[in-house]
């Protein structure tokens, strides 16, 4: 059962309860921590502006922008982990909530990102794929 909405932080454990209950995990738990990190950085990169020069392949602007949401006012519900079709492609889905620069407060935000595996000096790594 979710909270309903507006339930602030204190709805975010049922949130994240339904998410795991809906998606099976079907990868192992250390790709998942290394995709819940690239996840969490790369959606708190892109709606605070915070942190874009960490990713310059997918910000290929990296000038100054005014982010839509402060990183004060900004925070992650829920977050999954899942294979996307193949073993070496994955979605991190992200439930968030934030306040807007007008001030209007919105929780249950839905952003899907999507992840490549490649290796880099022997080692894997999550890659996040360009925006469609």
């Amino acid at each position: 059962m979710l909270p309903p909405r507006g339930e602030g932080a204190a709805g975010d454990r049922a949130i994240q309860q339904a998410l795991v209950n809906a998606w099976p995990a079907d990868l192992p738990a250390s790709d998942q921590r290394q995709l819940f990190t690239a996840g969490r950085a790369l959606l708190r990169a892109d709606v605070t502006g915070a942190g874009r020069g960490r990713w310059p392949t997918h910000f290929v602007r990296q000038e100054p922008v005014t982010p839509a949401f402060s990183p004060a006012r900004f925070r992650i519900q829920a977050a999954i982990a899942r294979r996307d079709g193949r073993p070496d492609r994955a979605v991190v889905h992200l439930v968030w909530a934030g306040t807007d620069r007008g001030g209007t407060h919105t929780d249950g935000r839905i952003t899907d990102l999507y992840f490549t595996r490649t290796s880099q000096e022997g080692l894997p790594v999550w890659v996040p794929q360009p925006r469609t």
